[in-house]
């Protein structure tokens, strides 16, 4: 079979009518969340089976420290706020224990942001521990401007 320029036009134009726009994403994509981790974090296991309860597909990826933490620092999380792994989804990151309704929040409302993190591994986050033991800990949004404010709060148990 020949490839006429008809035949390129017409694909091409499809292909442009599946564009996205900017704001917007295909929900497979609010759906699925690539995880980065180190081979021997069992809390990170744990993490994912949160969001995979919580509906999300996930995708993770094992990687050596050096390299997980260069991901880090490329994808904008300040040092003050790194955590054992590393998420994203729909061109946010997400950094550590973040609950899964935090990360559906951030999906709907779109701020202009780099992504949220939960610092450090705080007793009782998802992944961390009973919920009904948790210490206090912040869910904290990263701007694209480097600015953070508190996204979300969970007082301790």
């Amino acid at each position: 079979m020949t490839l006429h320029r008809r035949h390129f036009l017409s694909g091409s134009t499809s292909l442009i009518s599946l564009a996205i726009l900017p704001g917007q994403t295909f929900a497979q994509d609010l759906e699925t969340i690539e995880v980065f981790k180190t081979a021997t974090c069992g809390c990170c296991q744990d993490w994912i089976a949160h969001l995979q309860n919580s509906g999300f597909t996930v995708a993770a990826q094992d990687l050596e420290y050096d390299a997980l933490a260069d991901l880090k620092q490329t994808s904008g999380v300040p040092n003050a706020l790194v955590s054992c792994h590393t998420g994203r989804i729909a061109g946010y990151v997400i950094e550590g224990h973040v609950p899964a309704a935090d990360i559906r929040r951030l999906l709907a409302e779109r701020p202009d942001a780099i992504g949220l993190s939960v610092p450090g591994m705080p007793f009782g986050s998802p992944g961390m521990g009973p919920e009904d033991q948790r210490e206090a800990y912040d869910v904290i949004l990263i701007g694209r401007d480097g600015a953070t404010t508190v996204f979300a709060s969970y007082p301790a148990a």
